[in-house]
């Protein structure tokens, strides 16, 4: 080969070389927009998935729940409040409409008349009461029943019903309290109740054997012939042997506290969560 066809080899082979190293150059050459988009799909990668934000619902709804328990645990104390006012009121008559009662629960009456002792009923079991009204438990608490007894009214001439108080279970048997057994004509000032629902797990009044566990007026007037009026005597009413008065406890469920520690916990609880999951662990 001559010098002349070397050197044209050799030329060429530059040429080439030269072209390759533009084209691998130019595949090299910056891009300000390709390195943009590069830096936003990074940043959004970042960010919880849409599913994530509808996951936030729970927690916002949880904290509105228990918001609401705070509103209904204060309205619940200032219906017992009003309930135990009510029981401090001065006694009235009883009403002759029967939908007047209805909105008198709690309200002291006074009544004059009788007892028909030969149809006592007996609410049991029940633990004693010590205070008057709306009060708890005693130190010791006794079980036994409260006895309701009908009793005539003179001056109308109705018969309602009338829940003379506590006796302890060895006392249960009139015959074993003949002092409280009194005749003649009384009075009795009592706090109207109403009619009570059956509450769950509590047995079914057991009519035939005289023993009533929830206080049914409805049934209890059927079957001494009365009224279905009902009135709990006060401590007051009480008669020396006799069952002992003022057992009303004004009370209402209240378990709103508990609800609320339990609804704002949760909202706590899964807001951590929500944020240990989607924030927490990403990487910056």
């Amino acid at each position: 080969m001559s010098a002349f066809s070397l050197s044209r080899v050799t030329l060429q082979c530059v040429r080439k070389g030269s072209q390759s190293g533009l084209l691998a150059a130019r595949n090299r050459t910056f891009c300000p927009g390709t390195r943009y988009a590069s830096q936003a799909t990074s940043r959004s990668s970042l960010l919880p998935p849409p599913h994530a934000w509808f996951l936030l619902s729970i927690p916002a709804a949880a904290f509105g729940l228990g918001t609401w328990q705070v509103q209904r645990r204060q309205w619940k104390l200032e219906l017992i409040k009003d309930m135990e006012a009510m029981t401090n009121r001065p006694p009235v008559p009883i009403p002759t409409e029967q939908q007047d009662l209805e909105m008198m629960e709690y309200r002291p009456v006074k009544v004059r008349g009788s007892f028909d002792h030969s149809k006592e009923m007996y609410l049991l079991p029940r633990s004693l009461n010590t205070h008057d009204a709306g009060g708890g438990l005693g130190p010791r608490a006794q079980s036994g029943a409260q006895v309701v007894t009908p009793f005539h009214c003179s001056d109308t001439g109705r018969t309602i019903l009338v829940n003379r108080g506590w006796v302890s279970k060895k006392n249960i048997n009139p015959e074993t309290r003949p002092d409280g057994q009194v005749p003649g004509e009384v009075e009795v000032t009592g706090l109207v109740r109403l009619n009570e629902k059956r509450a769950p797990f509590v047995p079914k009044n057991d009519i035939a054997h005289n023993r009533w566990h929830f206080r049914d007026v409805e049934a209890m007037a059927q079957l001494t012939e009365a009224q279905p009026i009902y009135i709990e005597a006060v401590g007051g009413s009480t008669v020396p042997g006799g069952p002992i008065g003022g057992q009303t406890r004004v009370q209402l469920r209240n378990e709103h506290m508990q609800y609320i520690l339990t609804w704002y916990s949760l909202s706590i609880l899964t807001a951590l969560g929500w944020y240990w999951t989607y924030f927490k662990k990403v990487p910056r």
